[in-house]
């Protein structure tokens, strides 16, 4: 199980601003969470934000890559989860922009339409 450090415990209080932010242990990583919202990953101390159709544009205009990770066959399967450019980890409200584009996506989830209806 992952243990948390000074990088996750960074980001939490970085994305504070955004609501009631807490990280939850899964997969080797962590998934991030903002008023019971799943947004983001953070895995290998890297951030990941959720991304869907509309906001993945904006990522890959940056010419951010998604998160991927190898199968026990081998074979490597991507995710819509992308870092925020490198720039927004050294400015706090560009983070906070970035991290709200995931918050919109998570909002138009599928999955989470399925929770509410």
């Amino acid at each position: 199980m992952a243990a948390r450090n000074e990088y996750l415990s960074w980001l939490i209080e970085q994305l504070a601003p955004l609501g009631s932010v807490r990280a939850k242990a899964m997969f080797g990583g962590f998934g991030l969470y903002c008023d019971d919202l799943f947004f983001a990953i953070v895995a290998d101390d890297v951030l990941y934000l959720k991304a869907d159709d509309v906001s993945i544009p904006d990522f890959a205009a940056q010419h951010l890559q998604p998160f991927s990770y190898a199968m026990k066959d081998g074979i490597a399967q991507t995710m819509k989860y992308y870092p925020p450019p490198e720039s927004a980890l050294e400015d706090q409200a560009e983070l906070l922009l970035w991290a709200r584009k995931a918050l919109a996506a998570a909002l138009r989830s599928p999955q989470r339409k399925k929770k509410t209806a």
